[in-house]
């Protein structure tokens, strides 16, 4: 039993916690505030308070809201050059999983030369190091999706290209999280569901890891357990602050995950839906490849999908062990009927079934790595075949 732990950054929980960014210790002077291009930061007051709450501080801020919901190396580059003539010292991420990691790629790019895809080791990527270090970065999360503010991940879509790939360092953990589930009421229920079914794939991927460790897996189990029971009540009742609070710590404790062990395949094949589909929402993405996905799965790891069925409330009385796997599957089909996302398509976004073999392609030469995580050496026609599968 051999593992390393690293998770370095503080982290503010809970309702109204917001509030104490007014007197947390602030990793510098001036802030570039990195929020999206639509208008729920501005219209909720958000992007106004967290601005007030650095003032307080004595700490100057801009604002950059150009980050569209799967960001672009374009928007990075600009993020990172009115940091740089501005003099901020640090960057703070409000938003969702869009903002977040984009504002970790701009604290990359602000300290660094060159362009964004210098850095990225998939696809058309150079792979170089990271030499001048990165700006501190502040995560203050308004949705439950990404895990973003408790891990070191940021992803990023090179828009010439098709290539939407992940990337990190250990400086790109954000040295300060604020997860207020106040701040998530007003996410559309829609979105509530795909930011959660994300944070749930986060759990799920990571628990079938061959990298998982018994640190990640109590995250991944609790997590999976949180979001069964409080996600569909966050989906009816965006409201319901014990339900958001729930979502939200299950979206963390992923992160964690992500932070323990990792992502697998669904994510490097999702990537290239939504790198090719931009408007295919990363929750939404998941979704549709995750029945046959997981079910791909259920014979080389049945142990790790009983488990994860167990931690959904099913029972494994009376079922043969065999048939046990497949509760996991029963269960994920039930969640998403109770979230009002069951049955949806990729051809609703556009994707064609001739596309399947360029994007399971796209999926190897872009994020490749996650398939050497796999619990099981997926080759070509593997991913081809889930796609397949998944396809309506």
């Amino acid at each position: 039993m051999k593992f390393n732990y690293y998770i370095p950054t503080q982290i503010l929980f809970g309702p109204g916690k917001l509030e104490e960014l007014g007197d947390t210790p602030l990793p510098g002077k001036k802030a570039l505030i990195v929020i999206s291009s639509g208008p729920a930061m501005k219209k909720f007051g958000y992007l106004d308070r967290v601005i007030e709450l650095l003032k307080k501080q004595g700490a100057e801020s801009v604002v950059f809201d150009k980050i569209l919901p799967n960001p672009i190396r374009k928007h990075v580059m600009e993020g990172a050059e009115m940091a740089r003539n501005e003099g901020c010292d640090f960057v703070v991420g409000l938003g969702g999983g869009s903002s977040i990691d984009s504002a970790k790629s701009i604290a990359v790019m602000a300290r660094n030369e060159g362009d964004y895809w210098d850095y990225i080791g998939g696809g058309t990527g150079k792979g170089q190091p990271v030499t001048n270090g990165v700006l501190p970065i502040v995560a203050i999360t308004t949705t439950a999706g990404t895990g973003t503010e408790a891990d070191p991940w940021t992803v990023v879509t090179h828009e010439e290209r098709n290539e939407k790939i992940g990337f990190g360092t250990p400086e790109t953990f954000p040295v300060l999280s604020v997860v207020d589930p106040e701040m998530m009421v007003s996410v559309p229920r829609h979105l509530t569901a795909y930011q959660g079914f994300d944070a749930f794939f986060h759990a799920a991927e990571g628990y079938i890891a061959n990298i998982a460790t018994p640190v990640s897996d109590i995250y991944a189990l609790k997590s999976i357990e949180l979001l069964n029971n409080s996600l569909p009540t966050a989906v009816e009742n965006g409201s319901d602050i014990e339900a958001r609070t729930n979502v939200a710590l299950a979206n963390t404790l992923s992160g964690f995950v992500e932070s323990t062990s990792s992502c697998t395949s669904e994510h490097s094949l999702e990537h290239a839906l939504s790198a090719y589909h931009p408007e295919l929402p990363h929750g939404a993405g998941l979704i549709i490849l995750s029945e046959a996905y997981f079910t791909f799965f259920a014979d080389k790891v049945p142990e790790r999908l009983t488990a994860m069925a167990q931690a959904m409330g099913k029972s494994l009385d009376g079922v043969a062990k065999e048939k046990q796997p497949a509760l996991f599957i029963e269960a994920l089909l039930e969640l998403q009927e109770k979230c009002g996302v069951r049955g949806m398509k990729m051809s609703d976004y556009g994707i064609t079934r001739e596309e399947i073999p360029k994007l399971a392609q796209n999926a190897f030469d872009t994020m490749g790595f996650l398939f050497t995580l796999d619990p099981y050496k997926m080759s070509m026609e593997d991913a081809v075949s889930i796609l397949e599968n998944a396809y309506k």
